[in-house]
């Protein structure tokens, strides 16, 4: 362990982002190159190893944190390389885009500044690729057996190289025509460069994972025919169906899902199309939703220079403090900022977000194209309209950042024969409950025989470590299914397992 009065004598610092007038000129990471390695380090020597480390539950790959830390404050990188890749597949991923439950989980959160996790896990991930630590690892013998992944996102990534390893034939289906799913076409560049999913890819592809991509399953490629020709299948589609704002003047344009906004910001910077038809540029940008999409939105259009950004939040503005409800360990609803309200607030002054606030109608102009939202303020609770609070606010470019209401029920859905739970997803099958919990993990089995549900497919919308998490998981369970035993982890947060019908 590190020094057990760390934490006492090092106040917490973050790795700093870069300016914000510097950042919404390009598209570079938030964080590009601000890694050093010495505040890191030092960080790291601010964890107390304690006796029960509740980061470790906070975490739903169940992370050996500590552990990892200890390493990196003494600066042995290949150390900390391993233990943190012994949990997690993508790391580097997971140490720039996921929120970071494992830090509101951490002991000194009790009463006092967290373990900076985050960071301390993207600076481990990056100095592994640097020094040579990341390379492949094909498997030593082939088994024999062939699996299916339907989805090349975190979930569909993890499962497929969890079973490459172990010595399965994987072949990952993708509809799109890159793999990497929302990681590729969803996350905004100055979160994620594509550069660093490139190079897992590639790792990848080395150890023996073979990618279709451009073949939509159920629709270019029956779904029944391809459980078939392989020994089992894995799901791992995402929820991709967005949810709808039925209110009047839906139908103008200028209105449009988040993912779609996204997803042609993103072409752009692959260089597939050289503009997008849906840019912000000096237009009045409202976003509808609070999330971490609204968030996305939000730093893609002031890059693209929008006139105005403002993001409606449904949510009451949420307290600096932990609720009562939600006392620590939990993930807490408390006031946060993302680098993108940060840049807002850099450009405008003020934050752009009206929290407690629902919209009503949009109006049009003569052409047909949305101008104006008209919207009013909520109860806290009910979220009912308070009386005398409609208003106006201009609007050219409207982004429903709504979330998702679950995979999309469409040809693979029929053809596999897959069910539904009472959430919309897919579903798994309740009476391999007790085989999961007997192995510490959480139903992934269909009711069709060998195949797999994994990530927002059978869990919902949910963080990009619950998306690894889970195709850990389905690894070892469709390795279990083959070969009657599995050495594959199966990664499970206690008190967190996803719905089955």
């Amino acid at each position: 362990m590190t020094d057990p009065f760390g934490f006492l004598k090092t106040p917490r610092r973050p790795v700093p982002g870069r300016p914000v007038q510097e950042r919404l000129h390009d598209w570079h990471e938030v964080y590009a190159g601000q890694a050093l390695l010495p505040l890191v380090s030092e960080q790291a020597g601010r964890c107390m190893d304690c006796g029960i480390p509740f980061c470790h539950n906070g975490c739903p790959l169940g992370n050996l944190i500590p552990e990892w830390n200890a390493y990196a404050r003494r600066g042995d990188w290949r150390a900390a390389a391993e233990r943190l890749h012994a949990t997690n597949n993508f790391p580097e991923f997971t140490g720039r885009l996921c929120p970071a439950p494992c830090e509101d989980a951490c002991v000194l959160a009790l009463n006092a500044d967290p373990v900076t996790i985050k960071n301390v896990e993207q600076a481990i991930a990056d100095e592994s690729w640097e020094r040579g630590f990341t390379v492949p690892h094909p498997p030593q013998r082939l088994s024999g057996k062939a699996v299916a992944v339907i989805g090349s996102g975190p979930a569909g990534l993890a499962a497929a190289q969890q079973l490459t390893r172990i010595g399965h034939t994987v072949a990952v289906y993708e509809r799109a025509d890159r793999a990497g799913g929302l990681l590729r076409y969803g996350i905004p560049e100055f979160k994620l460069e594509k550069w660093h999913l490139e190079r897992r890819l590639a790792q990848m592809r080395a150890e023996g994972t073979k990618f279709r991509t451009g073949v939509d399953i159920g629709r270019d490629l029956d779904a029944g025919e391809l459980r078939r020709r392989f020994d089992a299948l894995v799901v791992a589609v995402g929820a991709t169906e967005p949810r709808e704002l039925p209110v009047p003047g839906r139908e103008l344009r200028g209105i449009h899902q988040a993912m779609e906004y996204l997803t042609l910001a993103n072409q752009v910077r692959e260089g597939d199309i050289a503009s997008t038809p849906l840019t912000a540029e000096g237009r009045h940008v409202v976003i509808v939703g609070g999330g971490d999409t609204g968030s996305d939105c939000l730093g893609t259009a002031l890059r693209q220079g929008a006139a105005s950004v403002v993001q409606l939040d449904i949510n009451p503005e949420p307290g600096d403090g932990r609720p009562d409800a939600e006392p620590w360990p939990v993930y807490p609803k408390v006031y946060r900022i993302s680098h993108a309200h940060e840049e807002a607030r850099g450009r405008a002054g003020t934050d752009p977000r009206l929290f407690a606030s629902a919209t009503l109608r949009f109006e049009g102009d003569p052409s047909g194209r949305v101008r104006a939202l008209h919207l009013t303020e909520v109860e806290p609770t009910a979220r009912r309209p308070r009386p005398d609070t409609e208003r106006e606010i201009p609007a050219e470019l409207v982004l429903l950042a709504l979330g998702f209401s679950g995979p999309e029920h469409g040809g693979l859905m029929r053809q596999l024969g897959l069910a539904r739970d009472v959430r919309g997803n897919f579903a798994r099958d309740a009476a391999f409950a007790a085989e999961a919990a007997q192995h510490d993990a959480w139903p992934v089995r269909s009711r069709t025989d060998g195949v797999f549900v994994a990530g927002d497919a059978g869990r919902g919308q949910s963080l990009v470590v619950w998306a690894i998490a889970e195709g850990r998981s389905a690894a070892a369970a469709a390795d279990r299914y083959l070969t009657g035993a599995s050495e594959l982890p199966s990664p499970v947060s206690a008190g967190d397992r996803p719905m089955v019908a």
